[in-house]
């Protein structure tokens, strides 16, 4: 069965699916046929945002509710046949500044949802989204699954443990579930009203709108990037294939770039903008992870699956989409 068929006709639930992710994978389900239920708090540093579907909302079903109330979790996970756990608190410097919310919403949330999975639908498949961010300051380059897991913030911690719980749950009660670890994914429909959720989408805005891009220290920190297209491919392949049950997956990219190039091709591509380096914010220094990249041949041996967008070609694609959208994105 191809990906594309495994979706047809199957009930689809979404947790933040007005998000940036969430969104785009629910553009995809919905052309590829799936019936699809998104659930989104639409807290405002968080990225919900109703203009992300605003041309399909009559294919798929809303809901404006929080992960956190678990009635509401109980009832929608009924007769789904998948669940793209995507709403999640990413932002590393407000985890510091807030633990307690991001505890909430990265591990207990977790928990009542795949308690509710093992109470009312133990026949759904989960993908999780996990991060790069648990890693911490890698050890060796490329980071493949085996490196040690030693996360630098409140947020790294937390989304380790709702991957965790995930597998255990495939481990322990049956219910499949898979977890993808995601790096630095852009692209259109991506958070750009402020910087605290990655640098890549307030790169981006501020290319678009002709600012200076302040690079901290001296711009040579290596990153791997993925197109959100490419990320959506790479769920849509976890959740529809039986062997990446129980399974944890990195993403990443080939194309490895520092954040100086990475700031002078967006420049080039708006036509707009500079950059400049500036010194590290203490509080920021203290939670980088300096240099970054990605071994992805397992998802790519087992599964079939890498990026085919070109970092040129992606950033080209979310550059023009903000230059026509910018302000459904500001507010």
């Amino acid at each position: 069965m191809s990906t594309e068929e495994a979706y047809r006709g199957k009930n689809v639930l979404i947790t933040g699916g007005l998000g940036f992710i969430g969104s785009n994978l629910a553009r995809r389900l919905v052309s590829l046929g799936a019936n699809v239920t998104i659930i989104d708090s639409l807290i405002w540093a968080y990225g919900g945002n109703l203009f992300n579907v605003e041309d399909i909302r009559n294919k798929l079903s809303i809901n404006i509710g929080d992960i956190r109330d678990r009635y509401s979790i109980n009832h929608l996970i009924r007769g789904k046949d998948y669940l793209f756990n995507m709403a999640g608190q990413v932002s590393h410097i407000d985890s510091m500044a807030d633990p307690f919310t991001d505890l909430e919403i990265n591990v207990t949330s977790q928990v009542s949802i795949l308690e509710a999975c093992r109470q009312h639908n133990k026949d759904i498949k989960i993908v999780y989204p996990s991060s790069r961010q648990i890693y911490g300051k890698p050890q060796y380059l490329p980071v493949d699954e085996r490196h040690p897991v030693r996360p630098t913030d409140v947020n790294g911690i937390n989304i380790n443990a709702g991957e965790w719980y995930h597998i255990l749950y495939n481990n322990v009660h049956g219910i499949r579930t898979a977890s993808v670890r995601m790096t630095n994914v852009y692209g259109p429909r991506q958070l750009v009203k402020h910087n605290r959720q990655g640098f890549v989408g307030w790169f981006i805005r501020q290319a678009v709108e002709g600012n200076t891009i302040q690079i901290y220290g001296d711009g040579s920190q290596k990153r791997d990037l993925n197109f959100v297209d490419d990320v959506c491919d790479a769920l849509l392949i976890v959740g529809a294939d039986e062997r990446a049950n129980g399974q944890i997956y990195n993403l990443g990219s080939s194309e490895v770039v520092n954040l100086k190039e990475l700031a002078g091709l967006l420049v080039e591509l708006s036509g707009r903008g500079s950059y400049e380096l500036i010194p590290w914010p203490e509080e920021k220094k203290k939670i980088d992870i300096g240099d970054y990249y990605s071994d992805f041949s397992k998802i790519k041996n087992e599964l079939g699956w890498q990026p085919k967008t070109s970092l040129r070609e992606g950033l080209q694609k979310t550059v023009a989409y903000y230059k026509e959208h910018l302000d459904k994105y500001t507010a």
